[in-house]
């Protein structure tokens, strides 16, 4: 039983075990250079994301909520699209390095559609790609595409605002407090930093490199407590359910 809830918990790491296991039995060549692929996208991820959810627990926590309305909110109107694209467009690291800091943002105000500018702009026009495709294709051709991509990510932004409501982005929306029963500590996500411990060492303790909560039962005045843990830990492992 404990078994099938954690295949319910982690339907996509499961699919890829079986597909890695397939691989194996049919295609041995393909499934190492596959490993091999994955491996090196692993190790990349391990070296950039822990700098990334620093950032993001920094912002949080030293940037005002304010701040953030005003600049990328839903009444930034022209302002909010241009400070989106400048952030995408100067930002550094691979597209996935900017999901948690985008959802750091929905969760302090910005708009759909900006967090759209931005994740759209962090993929297609960052300034050192732009360097480099002026300088291989050429300068007429890297500012047609720059000005049509602009254009189409408007576009998209503006759609998928339309279409996308911040109720439905996971973990933005506050919890019912009578149906939280307990801590959930997502262990994959854990860094063991051990930040939880030091601040309340009566609900948390390390484990094998890993946060565990101690208690049995959650009460409301627990609630308000983890909650400020909660957001300072910087790997976002630590939820209610």
């Amino acid at each position: 039983m404990k078994v099938i809830d954690i295949v319910k918990k982690n339907k996509l790491l499961t699919g890829v075990f079986l597909a890695y296991a397939f691989l194996f039995i049919a295609m041995p060549d393909k499934a190492y250079l596959s490993v091999s692929n994955s491996m090196y996208y692993i190790i990349e991820m391990l070296e950039i994301m822990p700098v990334i959810f620093i950032l993001t627990s920094i912002i949080e926590a030293w940037v005002p909520k304010e701040m953030i309305i005003n600049g990328f909110g839903e009444k930034a109107g022209i302002k909010g699209s241009i400070f989106s694209f400048l952030l995408g467009s100067f930002s550094a690291g691979p597209i996935y390095a900017a999901f948690p800091i985008c959802k750091m943002l929905l969760k302090k105000g910005a708009s759909v559609s900006n967090v759209v500018i931005i994740l759209s702009a962090w993929a297609v026009i960052k300034v050192p790609m732009l360097a480099n495709e002026a300088k291989f294709l050429g300068v007429q051709f890297m500012g047609v595409r720059w000005i049509l991509t602009v254009i189409a990510i408007l576009i998209m932004s503006y759609l998928v605002a339309a279409f996308v409501k911040k109720e439905s982005v996971p973990m933005l929306q506050e919890q019912d407090l009578n149906q939280i029963t307990c801590v959930d500590i997502k262990e994959q996500y854990c860094i063991g930093c051990g930040l939880c411990e030091k601040l309340l060492p009566q609900h948390f303790e390390m484990a094998d490199k890993k946060a565990k909560w101690k208690e049995s039962i959650l009460s409301h005045e627990q609630i308000d407590r983890i909650k400020s843990i909660m957001n300072k830990c910087p790997a976002k492992a630590i939820g209610f359910r």
